[in-house]
């Protein structure tokens, strides 16, 4: 045995000392790193850590590109990169999920908010499905005095536990603006609770409180979380139905509560809002400008009836446009046929009076006529 141990130390079948500081005298863990560093305590080489400066290196990214060092510049290169994968300083699947499947012993930082929307309850529900589920994700694993519930009650025991934390939550602390509840089964994803609340205050209280209680017989342990976008969280080939690592996903696999239920719980907040609004109105004050009454400006009645004309709407009885009656056919006809005889009517009037009008022409130019005779008459006698 002290054999084999001697043959494979410092070697990747070493599971107990670090091969990489054995072979290269550093590690990129340091003192995080789950294996043992044996520092000797003689030897003939002297390690000089960081002593030496590349002038080449210091305009260098991760990925080896030059980048531009100017202050302003480069502190916008490493705001853009934070949280994501080339970022080499901060974990970015903490940053997008709140959780790391490598614990404390990840090289990377784990940036931990003061303050955020967001709730993680680590661990809290307890999926029965989940008990005799083999790594694979497959109910092949049948255990003695344990019975595996149907889809239906697993359900329905969803169901109940999510109703009782939603509205336990949000009676006592605040508003909440969404609730999810993950259902991997790795041991950082493994029955977590994400709880965005609609302000920061309200998570920080909750948070402090939490921490005391217990559910199901087991200590509540709470949270902030700097997740806030779900959407980049969740698998997307899980939605579709594609994801082949199952259960044991980095990213969140969320468990869909039924439709009656998020009808009913969304909708107390929906209610809420009306009663706010409704407040409002009867106090004349309100703390945020949504929720304030409305108040419309007097407009004079030359606007009035430029604004029915642009969009044909008004607001008064008395502006409104006219909206004609459906008439039958029948009556159609008798309302053609009266308009005919009105029209001829017209028509005979008009034809009298340019009669009547030729007339009066014609006796005015005989009385023209006579008075040109009687004047040259006149003129000849004398």
């Amino acid at each position: 045995m002290a054999e084999y141990l001697a043959s494979i130390f410092g070697t990747e079948k070493d599971k107990v000392n670090c091969s990489f500081y054995f072979k290269i005298g550093a590690c990129r863990h340091g003192d995080r790193c789950s294996r043992i560093h044996n520092k000797p305590t003689f030897s003939q080489t002297l390690l000089l850590q960081n002593l030496y400066q590349n002038p080449q290196n210091v305009g260098q990214s991760a990925d080896g590109n030059n980048v531009d060092t100017s202050g302003q510049k480069m502190a916008e290169y490493l705001a853009s990169i934070f949280g994501t994968e080339k970022d080499k300083v901060n974990c970015s699947f903490y940053f997008k999920i709140g959780a790391c499947r490598h614990g404390d012993r990840c090289s990377r930082i784990h940036n931990k908010p003061t303050f955020s929307q967001t709730l993680l309850l680590q661990n809290l529900y307890q999926n029965p499905q989940n008990v005799g589920q083999s790594a694979d994700g497959n109910n092949d694993i049948q255990l003695q005095g344990i019975k595996v519930m149907s889809d239906a009650e697993a359900q329905e025991h969803f169901d109940n536990f999510f109703e009782d934390v939603f509205i336990e939550l949000e009676d006592k602390y605040g508003e909440i603006e969404e609730m999810n509840v993950c259902d991997n089964l790795g041991d950082h994803l493994v029955g977590n609770v994400y709880v965005k609340f609609r302000r920061e205050e309200d998570a920080d209280k909750a948070q402090n409180e939490l921490n005391n209680r217990w559910f199901g017989g087991r200590p509540i342990y709470a949270e902030l979380s700097p997740v806030t976008d779900f959407r980049e969280a969740c698998c997307r080939q899980y939605e579709m139905g594609e994801c082949t690592r199952s259960g044991f996903c980095n990213f969140m696999h969320l468990k869909p509560i039924s439709r009656d239920l998020r009808r009913e719980l969304y909708g107390r907040r929906r209610a809420a809002a009306i009663e706010r609004r409704l407040a409002s109105y009867v106090t004349g004050r309100s703390r945020s400008r949504s929720l304030s009454p409305i108040r419309r400006r007097s407009r004079s009645p030359r606007e009035r009836r430029r604004i029915i004309y642009v969009t044909g709407r008004s607001r008064s009885r008395s502006l409104s446009p006219i909206r004609r009656r459906s008439r039958s056919p029948r009556e159609r006809r008798r309302r053609s046929g009266s308009g005919e005889r009105r029209n001829r009517d017209r028509g005979g009037d008009r034809a009298e009076r340019v009669k009547s009008r030729d007339k009066d022409e014609s006796r005015h130019r005989r009385r023209e006529d006579k008075k040109e005779d009687n004047n040259g008459t006149e003129h000849n006698g004398r």
